[in-house]
């Protein structure tokens, strides 16, 4: 089965930079990516590659070599489902916020549709793909609805669930640690599915890297990874907790526990906690699925993964009103990042903005700085928490350009996100801008203590 045209539907920060990769590296493959949202498909179709809706590193680039070669972004969706051969969904699945399962389970609602409009608009044959990260079982729906059309159009439902960390998203498609690929095993057809899309990784991924199961596996492997990546995270911060109790240092900890091969120094990094689409969405996900199945033990374990998170964020806010004389009203505090981590401009489940929110509440005055994410996004994370008007969140949060210039007259500055322009800044400079005693929280433990000199220096994981 030769794959001529591949649509994606959903152009976010999965199905663009993936279908930008695929189409670099199967040139005669003709790639267009649809989304209902006009403003997005503007962008991505801007002359200025600069302008793209997602900032990852190395993407521009690459948009620039095939947009309009073999790479094509569109808003005709049931243009690209009828000429396409491959089709990827992937779109949104965020944690339902009405209903059964509210506040856990995904909102398969996209989903649904996606699947009824290629059932609607097909009229020859094709394989549908779930980008989208996806509840166990999900491909069972699919296929219910997908094979209940009666025009005789037949469908192949595969799991290839992407394993990409923001900022890292280019890297990570070129030369991954593994492609995933289920699907029906047990069937010609579905076997050959999977050896099409096998065929179109196999262009530049070595195919010792590529595995297939079935496709239940597959939907549970991308919700299980996250899992066991939150998890590491959790336990790290809740270990940094304890060293700033005990005179020990979280760093050192971390350094003596990953030179153990078994458990290696990935992800042990602590931090104010950690954000994103994915982690956060996908445990909830997992604790949903478990407790629907009476296992309260396996869900009662992963909730307590968010419980951990929830808490350092909130920790963290509380100690540096604490550090403050306990009280930051009418303080001036400066935030620098939002994005919730370096090199991405994606702020979803940003610690900053918990940490802001938490601060605002204490009626402190926010400054934000950070060099990728806009004005117009962080107004929104706020107002989307909903514990002030959006009034009040403007008149107590400023959106700046510089810095250094943002910390004039500021009583504190708190680092969120490990931008790599934090460690080099001119601290000296910042001091001297600021009210004294002037305070420094590093969220991220970014900054050398020997390089900040007169600061209030309060470090995660560490007696300061």
């Amino acid at each position: 089965m030769k794959i001529k045209n591949i649509c994606c539907i959903g152009a976010g920060y999965v199905g663009g930079p993936t279908m930008a990769v695929i189409a670099q590296k199967c040139p005669k493959v003709k790639v267009t990516v649809v989304d209902i949202n006009e403003q997005r498909i503007q962008f991505w179709n801007d002359p200025d590659v600069n302008k793209i809706p997602i900032y990852e590193p190395g993407l521009a680039e690459i948009v620039k070599e095939v947009r309009g070669r073999n790479l094509f972004f569109s808003t005709d969706v049931e243009k690209a489902i009828d000429e396409s051969d491959m089709i990827f969904i992937s779109v949104n699945t965020p944690t339902k916020t009405y209903g059964i399962g509210k506040g856990m389970a995904a909102d398969l609602k996209w989903i649904e549709l996606c699947a009824r409009q290629i059932a609607e608009v097909s009229k020859s044959d094709k394989i549908v793909i779930e980008k989208s990260t996806l509840p166990v079982r999900t491909a069972a729906a699919l296929k219910d609805i997908l094979d209940s059309t009666g025009n005789g159009v037949k469908f192949q439902i595969l799991s290839n669930p992407e394993f990409l960390a923001e900022g890292t998203a280019v890297e990570d498609l070129r030369n991954p640690d593994r492609v995933l690929v289920g699907g029906d095993i047990e069937t010609e057809e579905g076997r050959e599915a999977m050896d099409a899309l096998v065929d179109i990784y196999a262009s530049w991924v070595p195919r010792e890297k590529i595995l297939t199961t079935n496709v239940w596996s597959s939907e549970l492997s991308k919700l299980t990874a996250n899992a066991f990546l939150a998890q590491r995270v959790s336990s790290i911060n809740a270990i940094s907790e304890l060293c700033e109790k005990t005179e020990a240092d979280v760093n050192e900890v971390a350094k003596a526990v990953g030179m153990d091969s078994r458990v290696g120094p990935k992800f042990l990094k602590a931090s104010v906690g950690f954000g994103g689409s994915c982690f956060q969405k996908d445990i909830l996900n997992l604790v949903y699925i478990a407790r629907s199945f009476n296992l309260k033990e396996v869900a009662d374990y992963w909730e307590q993964v968010i419980i951990m998170n929830n808490h350092q964020k909130r920790r963290f806010a509380a100690n540096m009103v604490r550090a403050m004389h306990n009280t930051v009203a009418d303080k001036k505090i400066v935030i620098l990042g939002w994005a919730f981590k370096k090199d991405t401009n994606d702020t979803r489940e940003s610690a900053a903005i918990y940490v802001a929110d938490y601060l605002l509440n204490e009626q402190a005055k926010i400054i934000v700085y950070d060099p990728k994410v806009t004005e117009e996004q962080i107004y929104s994370d706020l107002d989307y928490l909903g514990s002030r008007s959006g009034n009040a969140n403007r008149q107590a949060v400023t959106v700046v350009n510089d810095p250094v210039q943002a910390c004039e007259e500021a009583h504190a500055v708190a680092v969120l996100t490990e931008w790599d322009e934090f460690k080099n800044l001119n601290w000296k400079m910042v001091y001297d801008k600021m009210l004294k005693p002037a305070f420094l929280f590093d969220g991220r433990r970014l900054l050398k203590k020997e390089n900040i000199e007169g600061f209030n220096f309060y470090s995660l994981g560490s007696v300061n």
